[in-house]
């Protein structure tokens, strides 16, 4: 879409889609994220549209030779020569990929990713049933899915059991540790918990990883800027401070 197509006119001054643009990026994040829908998209022309409007009228007042606009024009003047100073402080901050593999090496394990599991289970209070269900799926009789479905009493049960992939601390001690031992494919159990008794069957193990540089350098660098942009930013107005501040 053209930056220069006209959107409306207000006593022959256009209002573009740059404009239009310009004023949407200055908006809240949470309203940015209706850019694209045409009904949102029309407020915010209407919006521009009635700045252009009560502009002219105080161009017409002659507004801008009162006082209080003096005062307002030397209060943005002020903030805008602020946010261009600080940006320029800001852009000058850069971080090397030797920086972030130096990072990286002397961090390696913070980029750890811990082992997970992808486990189905049944669960049901008595011992005597969890024993029962378990030698009809030892025999073949019935799939491990199938029984969980009609016997087990957890929310899973709609799933075949499923809990999805989890990691260490997210179950309780005893489930945790059976399913963490337990071979792919296996059905382990019963399991007793203070929830009653389970079977598990592992799917699915990732071991322990440190995340290779390249998965992670992206990350490194962001976190690198925004710790040197805010040590600039604080060195810079120490700086200003000294040079500046009346005592």
């Amino acid at each position: 879409m053209s930056e220069n197509k006209i959107l409306a006119t207000v006593d022959g001054v256009n209002i573009t889609e740059e404009e239009l643009n310009a004023f949407m990026a200055n908006l809240p994040r949470e309203q940015q994220m209706y850019a694209q829908n045409p009904q949102f998209r029309e407020q915010c022309i209407n919006e521009i549209i009635n700045i252009h409007l009560f502009a002219k009228m105080g161009k017409e007042e002659k507004l801008e030779e009162t006082e209080q606009f003096r005062t307002f024009m030397e209060s943005a003047k002020k903030d805008i020569l602020a946010q261009l100073a600080m940006r320029k402080v800001l852009s000058e901050v850069t971080v090397s990929a030797e920086e972030c593999k130096e990072y990286y090496e002397a961090n390696t394990e913070k980029f750890r990713r811990e082992e997970t599991v992808n486990a189905k289970h049944i669960l049901v209070k008595e011992e005597e049933e969890i024993n029962a269900i378990l030698a009809f799926i030892t025999s073949g009789e019935k799939e491990f899915e199938a029984m969980a479905r009609e016997h087990s009493i957890c929310g899973s049960a709609a799933k075949g059991g499923s809990l999805g992939t989890f990691g260490r601390g997210q179950m309780v001690k005893e489930f945790e540790d059976a399913a963490f031992s337990a071979e792919i494919g296996a059905v382990v159990g019963p399991v007793k918990t203070q929830f009653g008794y389970h079977l598990i069957k592992v799917e699915d193990k990732t071991e322990a990883t440190i995340a290779g540089f390249e998965m992670v350098e992206n990350q490194i660098k962001k976190n690198l800027m925004q710790k040197k942009q805010n040590e600039a930013y604080m060195a810079k107005t120490t700086e200003l401070r000294e040079k500046y501040l009346n005592k």
